[in-house]
């Protein structure tokens, strides 16, 4: 593997370190999607079919829709093997104990001033598909709208070229809640929960995962609907000490790095001997692993940090998707963090773990986006109003710093609508 090594003043200086997520590199991309937004946009239907046909090798009949009748949820669920049924619904349980200690109350605030919290109306969620089926995307997405309040969830992912949908990511969809599914992929999906056609309704938010052109896609239409965030590739950033074990932090390594050739992994330490181990731990794992190739050819990092304080100040920095503390005051070092997606603490708290069952939701920010985001939640379906209800003397406690202000801005208007309810 091509292991990038550097000491903490050499990290900091290199462009690997200042890793942002840069979409003006897909320009043509970019064309391309504003092209399919303005289509679906203006042709509704017609469009889908298109692009289904061009770009998913399917588009529905004049007897059929893009939706999966409804009752295939529950058959796929039937369907799946009792096991793979099992770790969904027990995946699932997991999830939604996390995100309902995040419900909100729906009022807050003193007498005559309040702020509501109101669940959006309709969501739409994104699965990526093609060459392999997500149901932990399903259950990621879908869960947190539930449990937020949204009447109505919809799913986008792209089928097969016979029209199906893999039964894990339906099976998914009915433990989770899915109102409906669609058979529609890529930015023409996103496009048409955004703004609605014949045969797909307009969502108030669209979330999930995707390729280059689903993340185009939600940058397009955002302001028409809201998005969960923009997301750039998969990364992880491990913070250990000496006494953490190499094979562990290698395992976690490759794991992340597998997800894709744009991924990253990043070992921040202390101790150049386990950064050593880490390397030749890594090289051997890898030739072992199915996605060898994939792994070889993301991102890979060493950081030498002069003690475990700048390790962390190097990790906070780098504000990681994924951050993973294996030391001995793992603890006390997690309360120092500052930006991450989410923490993981202890030789024992693997990040597949965060993929799947543990709870925490695994749509996080990347790129740095850590710094001001948040993962994907019960927060992003929520939308709040603040609520104002005062007499007349509230308003005149309020008048003369109103006036003043709407005159220092010249809005005499502004100042007119107070006064007159006091004349």
């Amino acid at each position: 593997m091509a292991i990038k090594r550097f000491d903490a003043a050499s990290w900091l200086d290199s462009p690997w370190s200042r890793r942002r997520l840069d979409l003006a590199r897909f320009a043509e991309e970019r064309a391309v999607v504003q092209d399919i937004c303005a289509r679906v946009a203006a042709e509704g239907d017609a469009a889908l079919r298109e692009y289904g046909l061009r770009f998913d090798g399917w588009a529905p009949g004049a007897s059929e829709s893009f939706e999966v009748p409804s009752g295939e949820l529950e058959s796929a669920a039937k369907r799946l093997a009792a096991p793979d049924r099992a770790a969904l619904e027990f995946a699932a349980q997991r999830i939604r104990e996390f995100h309902e200690a995040q419900v909100a109350p729906p009022a807050a605030g003193k007498p005559g001033l309040k702020l509501l919290a109101r669940p959006v109306r309709r969501a739409g969620l994104y699965a990526p598909g093609g060459r392999a089926a997500y149901p932990s995307t399903v259950l990621m997405t879908a869960i947190p709208a539930r449990v937020a309040g949204v009447r109505e969830i919809v799913l986008a992912t792209p089928p097969s070229a016979d029209g199906t949908v893999p039964s894990a990511i339906l099976a998914a969809a009915h433990i989770a809640g899915v109102d409906a599914v669609y058979r529609m992929g890529g930015a023409q999906a996103v496009a048409a929960m955004a703004f609605g056609t014949a045969s797909i309704p307009r969502v108030d938010v669209v979330a999930g995962p995707g390729n280059i052109y689903v993340t185009l896609a939600k940058r397009e239409v955002f302001g028409s609907v809201g998005v969960d965030g923009i997301a750039g590739p998969t990364e992880l950033l491990v913070v250990a000490d000496g006494g953490a074990r190499p094979d562990f932090v290698a395992a976690d390594l490759a794991a992340q790095l597998e997800h894709d050739p744009l991924a990253w992994g990043v070992l921040v330490t202390d101790s150049p001997k386990l950064a050593d181990r880490v390397v030749e731990e890594l090289e051997s794992l890898v030739g072992g692993l199915e996605r060898a190739q994939v792994i070889r050819a993301a991102n890979c990092c060493v950081v030498v940090a002069e003690d475990m304080t700048q390790a962390m100040s190097l990790a906070n920095d780098f504000a990681p998707e994924h951050l993973l503390i294996l030391a001995e005051d793992g603890a006390q070092l997690a309360s120092r963090v500052e930006n991450a997606g989410a923490v993981f603490v202890g030789p024992y708290a693997t990040v597949p773990l965060g993929d799947y069952t543990a709870g925490p939701n695994h749509t996080l920010p990347t790129s740095g986006a850590a710094r001001f985001a948040s993962p994907l939640g019960v927060h992003t379906f929520i939308k709040r109003t603040s609520v104002l209800s005062l007499n007349r003397g509230d308003l005149e406690m309020l008048r003369e710093a109103t006036v003043r202000l709407a005159g220092m801005e010249g809005l005499s208007g502004h100042a007119h609508a107070v006064e007159v309810r006091l004349e």
